[in-house]
């Protein structure tokens, strides 16, 4: 049975993760599952009729709203407020305002608000393949799907500090050779493309490795592509580079 859940409590939910930062072992796992299992009881009952997944509005229509929204400030602040509180269970994985505290934990702040939704939409419909990010999705309406990218999509991501120049010196140059076609210049990223400026450096690590390696469940030749060809220290460069990008 899956619940859905309308609007958040006034109060928080509040989760601590006591597992250490692999979301792959059993302890980490158990702790994820319960607290779903939580989310979804605290749903209000009449809630949990209703099942089906709502699909997103077309492309065209997001496109137009987003324009909207930026040439209107208060709309905007509207938006970002919905998003704020309709995000209230992610704080705990992927920090308050959506700067991660877990290393192999995306930020998500500063993401184009565009992409993000369709990567919420994507673990929504099955696109993108992980039960718990799946169960939490499914409990949210397409408005406040909407809200929380634009909410995410509005928030500042702090660069790392340098700890070694060389490395990162190093991660710039692999990263004008092989990513900015892509990711841009400063590794803002697009409406299509992830933003990886200001990212966490483990979570990057641990991406390009899956990537290169054929192990995650995400497919991209493209990616793959370029990440065949990295070695473990030119992506230990490259995540140490990208991670001080403001």
């Amino acid at each position: 049975m899956t619940a859905v859940l309308r609007r958040a409590p006034r109060g928080r939910m509040s989760f601590r993760h006591q597992a250490k930062t692999n979301l792959g072992d059993p302890i980490t796992m158990h702790f994820r599952n319960a607290f779903l299992l939580v989310l979804m009881l605290a749903a209000p009952l009449s809630a949990l009729a209703k099942s089906s997944w709502i699909p997103s509005p077309p492309a065209r229509d997001i496109e137009a709203r987003l324009a909207q929204l930026q040439a209107d400030a208060n709309a905007m602040r509207a938006a970002v407020e919905a998003g704020r509180r309709a995000a209230f269970f992610c704080v705990n994985c992927h920090g308050r305002e959506g700067v991660s505290s877990l290393d192999n934990i995306p930020n998500l702040a500063g993401q184009n608000a565009f992409y993000l939704l369709t990567q919420i939409d994507k673990y929504g419909d099955g696109r993108r393949k992980d039960d718990f990010m799946s169960g939490l999705v499914k409990v949210l309406e397409p408005e406040d799907r909407f809200n929380i990218a634009v909410f995410y999509a509005n928030q500042p991501v702090p660069p790392a500090p340098v700890r070694d120049a060389r490395q990162v010196a190093a991660g710039a140059r692999h990263y004008d050779r092989a990513c900015k076609g892509c990711h841009g210049p400063r590794g803002h990223g697009s409406r299509e493309v992830a933003r990886l400026a200001g990212q966490r450096e483990g979570y990057l690590i641990a991406a390009l490795k899956h990537y290169r390696d054929g192990t995650g469940v995400r497919n991209d030749a493209r990616m793959a592509g370029v990440a065949k060809r990295l070695t473990d220290a030119e992506i230990a460069a490259l995540a140490s580079y990208l991670t001080t990008l403001p």
